[in-house]
């Protein structure tokens, strides 16, 4: 039966709905965060970085790369606009139905490609074992592979939620997950004496996870009258549309993603270099790049720059996502210009202040939060190294994925599809570049990430500029001048502080850190009243906006 849409006038009220929702998104994401990062202290003390931590990390972003690239990615931004715009005119039994056909095709789908995996593994482990480190890569990421099955289709069910605008569980979820991670550390693995029988058990922990995070879900479904049955027959017509949606969003979407697999991928293969210099340039000898532990510290570095990544940026995107698909599926142009100029505000306002405590509190952060039992000062200042080149591109991380979605909820995916395919090229470029600069080492996969999603921001901008006229720039230009300079404010007065400590003898990481946040965050916000940013007020709530206004 078809379903009135909604008036124009009630366009307002829907829109601070979901702008509201994000708060609820950020909150939660920060509980769960927070449990990451004491999920990462208890790993990082229990094990330090070698190479059977090495293999650990990396083995463990093959299924979350499935999880980024399928279920929070392409298959869940190929869901939404369809499930909405389905959900809008044909009503909440056919919105049903069509999860019913994803859920069920895309377990199917999923559950093969897992085993194939597996299998091709297993294979590899018994034709060409290869080091011991080597075989350690296998092993863990045989064990930890099923986890991508459920972990996508939590992220379907999840997309779903958020379209009926039920957002806490989504963001909740994960929290189970640090909590089996450092259960299994803690109460079993304990037992073992060997770190790599030890980290076993933390893989096995996962997958514990992985099934009680589905468990959830069906409850939350069934709730909201949405079914969980996984349905073959008959295929509904939305899922069709998916499909034509869905492939031409794999790439785009996981750009970060594959780029941070790629990541890993050459420093696993440079770290196994030779100590003695293995290139000549010219008649110069260039000597191995990058020690052992890298991986290591690429882990721990992308989950400091992500932490406020995730509170911030991808709960506002993952918040309007669907407003932005309704404006696209009723054809309002203009409210999803004045979505999208709004969003993207937000989006530097907290991307740009994030970047600039991650530049200048990495180093204190890391002893902070890693430092101590097997993870040596050293370890922290090399995992410190790689935030401070993140921290650079923060602002650039959190508008393409507002961009993104705006693309998506127009069903556009070969404009970003054509623009990563030529991303993914120069960020390896770069990497394989700027990781031989000595000042770099390292630091050259989180400056290449910068750098890419810089160029990201830059060409989406101006393609959706030219489609969907102006996003309104000038109040974009001024909401980003005024970030700047309070960003400016706030910088200044974190280097008075963390000068300041030291000789007050509060030189320790902790108070280094709690000192330089919370001045920075309260000269950044008063800057921003005194500039009279309305992005502020967005982030406050009502009653700060209509003071505002």
């Amino acid at each position: 039966m078809p379903v009135t849409l909604p008036s124009k006038s009630d366009a307002p009220a829907e829109r601070e709905r979901f702008f509201g929702a994000a708060k609820l998104i950020a909150a939660l994401t920060l509980l769960s965060r927070v449990g990451g990062l004491l999920r990462d202290m208890v790993l990082s003390r229990s094990f330090g970085a070698s190479a059977v931590t090495d293999a650990f990390w990396l083995a463990f972003m093959v299924p979350n790369l499935f999880r980024r690239l399928f279920g929070e990615g392409a298959l869940s931004a190929a869901l939404v606009p369809v499930f909405s715009e389905i959900h809008e005119r044909q009503g909440p039994e056919q919105a049903s139905s069509l999860l019913a056909n994803v859920l069920g095709w895309a377990g199917l789908g999923l559950t093969g490609l897992c085993v194939l995996i597996q299998a091709g593994l297993l294979l590899t482990a018994w034709l060409a074992p290869g080091d011991a480190t080597r075989q350690l890569l296998l092993g863990y990421t045989v064990l930890m592979m099923p986890f991508m099955v459920t972990v996508c289709l939590l992220a379907l069910g999840s997309a779903a939620l958020q379209c009926v605008g039920h957002f806490a569980y989504p963001a909740a979820a994960p929290i189970l997950l640090n909590l089996c991670i450092i259960g299994g550390t803690v109460l079993v693995a304990s037992h073992w004496d060997q770190d790599a029988d030890q980290l076993r058990v933390v893989a096995l922990s996962v997958l514990a996870a992985g099934v009680g995070q589905l468990v959830g879900l069906g409850w939350l479904l069934r709730r909201h009258n949405l079914s969980i049955r996984p349905r073959l027959w008959p295929i509904h017509p939305g899922l069709r549309r998916m499909v034509t949606l869905f492939l031409p969003m794999l790439l785009p979407l996981g750009v970060l993603q594959l780029n941070a697999l790629l990541d890993k991928l050459i420093a696993r293969l440079l770290t196994a270099l030779p100590a003695d210099p293995t290139l000549s340039l010219g008649g110069l000898e260039l000597s191995k790049p990058l020690a052992v532990g890298t991986v290591t510290w690429l882990s721990y570095g992308e989950r400091l720059y992500q932490f406020p990544l995730g509170v911030l940026a991808i709960a506002l995107a993952t918040a309007v996502f669907p407003l932005f698909s309704r404006y696209a599926a009723r054809g309002d142009t203009e409210g999803l210009r004045d979505s999208i100029n709004r969003a993207l505000r937000l989006a530097v306002f907290e991307g740009l202040p994030s970047g600039v405590g991650l530049l200048l509190l990495a180093g204190p952060l890391s002893l902070a939060i890693f430092g101590g039992g097997e993870f040596s000062a050293s370890d922290a200042a090399a995992t410190a190294h790689v935030v401070r080149f993140y921290g650079l591109g923060m602002w650039a991380f959190c508008a393409q994925q507002i961009l993104l979605r705006a693309f998506y909820a127009q069903k556009d995916t070969t404009t970003p599809l054509k623009i990563a395919c030529v991303l993914v090229v120069l960020n390896f470029g770069l990497n394989l570049l700027l990781v031989w600069v000595p000042f770099v080492r390292h630091g050259a996969f989180g400056l290449s990430s910068s750098i890419t999603a810089a160029v990201n921001v830059i060409l989406l901008s101006w393609i959706l500029r030219r489609r969907l006229g102006r996003l309104g720039l000038r109040s974009l230009l001024t909401g980003v001048g005024r970030t700047v300079l309070a960003s400016i404010a706030m910088g200044a007065a974190m280097v008075g502080v963390l000068t300041l400590l030291p000789h007050l003898g509060l030189g320790r990481p902790v108070p280094m850190v709690a000192g330089g946040f919370c001045v920075g965050v309260a000269v950044f916000a008063a800057t921003a009243w005194l500039l009279r940013s309305p992005e502020l007020a967005e982030l406050l709530g009502p009653l700060a906006r209509r003071k505002a206004s």
